[in-house]
């Protein structure tokens, strides 16, 4: 099978074995919201592993570059709003240098999965997400790597911006940062065994 390959135009940067992005909504009002989870965390991430995120303006995201045996992985959280995420992705892909969209991997929310629910995915449907949609748009393909983070369905159609974008507090704060946690978990297994391993091992957790 042919490679899956960006074809975003433009100069690249310095290659890097793995580029992975976590969703999430710039500014304090979106803290601690189900949206945000997939930032969290490569933020998380990036806290474990001892690297620093810093924005640069010209990517539009918060980035960091993790040493590993087997090359550069490039962690990035955008600092668009989630429905413009491709403007940050395709720059990113370009800097990161992927040539194979299946070494790009988005943390993201996932309404179809319970809450604490982690699961590895490469590339198929956006689910209604607005951030895949916009980077699936940017990017031409939508085979790209997916970290999807259970936070469940909210309780009518109606309330689901509310479900997505509301602060949480108390015991569900709590349960959200477990949540984030535990896709950490599954970032740092994509990045010591590689997607289809990690895919095995988390899939049938």
């Amino acid at each position: 099978m042919a490679p899956r390959r960006a074809e975003e135009p433009g100069r690249r940067g310095t290659a890097s074995r793995l580029l992975v992005v976590g969703l999430a909504n710039p500014g304090g009002e979106f803290e601690h919201t189900r949206h945000n989870v997939g930032g969290d965390a490569v933020r998380e991430v990036a806290r474990r592993r001892g690297v620093e995120l810093r924005v640069e303006r010209r990517l539009r995201a918060a980035v960091g570059v993790l040493s590993t045996p087997g090359g550069p992985v490039l962690l990035a959280v955008p600092t668009t709003y989630m429905n413009e995420s491709g403007a940050s992705v395709a720059p990113l892909v370009r800097r990161a240098a992927i040539h194979d969209l299946g070494h790009l991997v988005v943390v993201h929310d996932e309404l179809d999965l319970q809450p604490g629910g982690v699961r590895l995915k490469l590339g198929g449907g956006l689910a209604g997400h607005n951030g895949l949609r916009s980077i699936s748009q940017a990017l031409g393909s939508r085979e790209f790597a997916r970290v999807r983070v259970g936070i469940g369905k909210p309780p009518s159609k109606e309330r689901g911006a509310d479900w997505v974008l509301a602060r949480l507090s108390g015991a569900r704060r709590t349960a959200l940062a477990a949540d984030a946690a535990r896709a950490a978990d599954a970032v740092e297994t994509v990045i010591d065994l590689g997607f289809a391993d990690a895919q095995q091992r988390v899939n049938a957790s």
